[in-house]
């Protein structure tokens, strides 16, 4: 196959697109800094530089690049994750007004297939279901658009909704065992959120799974077989990295001094990825976040 991968140098795009060139494809990967170009041939793709809101530049690349299915993965996320509403705006731009750009320059060069990563924890489960978030809309926006190109038979549309990402070279799980190490993350006492994790080598394996495999117009939940929550997760890595015992603060504490991310880290969320499992025939190779974090550390060890 001939893959274009929109977001090729980030936290999802540099495993990916080292997957699919391992996998024998042809890899086209889009970035919007022309410095890391040179990454991304080392990883064996062909760099194409262009910012997904500039609408004739993003045709040019993706028409030269002539693939024959299309990743979306574009983001424009701080490295260590957001902590508020405000650093989701960048993306939140992208999730419409790139999206629209990338599916025109999809049809234009041809495209048989369009893949793109969503974000389950902000994805509505309806898409006609309303919602006030400027970040669920962009969600929202974003799979509407795949979905309603695929019903026209523009493409083959596939909407993937990814649970938070965490791994070795995932910035914000290093972020989060360093805050860990130093006591600086604590857990929250009645913590009863259960959010959706996913390994990004699943991730990565899913998203293969899913350039032959899915059927046009599909929506799959991807996810480890077992929600945790937020105080779960610090409990567990402190185990693992052999890190002091968190504190323990009120409910109340995270909700007055970082509202947004108490809002996401109290979701309550357990996803199902049978249906992935199903019809893609993948298998989780860390189907939970301990299983994920023993192998992180025994490769440190």
């Amino acid at each position: 196959m001939k893959v274009f991968v929109a977001g090729g140098s980030g936290t999802i795009g540099i495993p990916l697109v080292r997957a699919l060139v391992a996998s024998g494809h042809e890899v086209t990967a889009l970035t919007r800094s022309a410095d890391k170009q040179a990454g991304l041939r080392a990883l064996g793709a062909f760099p194409a530089v262009a910012d997904a809101l500039d609408p004739d530049a993003l045709v040019t690349a993706v028409e030269a690049a002539r693939p024959t299915h299309i990743i979306h993965q574009l983001t424009a996320l701080p490295k260590e994750g957001p902590r508020s509403a405000k650093e989701l705006t960048a993306t939140n731009r992208l999730r419409i007004e790139g999206t629209r750009h990338l599916l025109n320059a999809a049809i234009c060069a041809g495209a048989k297939r369009f893949i793109v990563g969503s974000f389950a924890l902000l994805a509505p489960r309806s898409l006609d279901e309303a919602t006030t978030d400027d970040a669920a809309r962009a969600i929202q926006s974003m799979e509407r658009q795949v979905l309603e190109a695929s019903e026209r038979g523009s493409l083959e549309g596939v909407i993937l909704r990814y649970g938070m990402f965490y791994g070795p070279e995932v910035p914000s799980t290093l972020k989060m065992i360093d805050m860990i190490r130093k006591r600086r993350l604590p857990v929250v006492r009645g913590d009863m959120s259960q959010l959706p994790l996913i390994h990004v080598d699943d991730a990565v394996s899913a998203t293969l799974a899913s350039l032959e495999r899915a059927p046009a117009g599909r929506i799959y939940d991807i996810a480890d077989d077992r929600a945790v929550s937020m105080s779960e997760i610090v409990r567990t890595i402190a185990e693992y990295s052999g890190s002091p015992a968190p504190f323990t603060v009120p409910s109340w504490l995270p909700r007055l001094i970082a509202p947004y991310m108490a809002r996401i880290t109290s979701m309550q969320m357990p996803l199902s990825s049978a249906k992935a499992k199903a019809e893609l025939g993948w298998r989780l190779k860390y189907p939970t976040m301990r299983e994920g974090l023993a192998k992180m550390y025994s490769r440190a060890a």
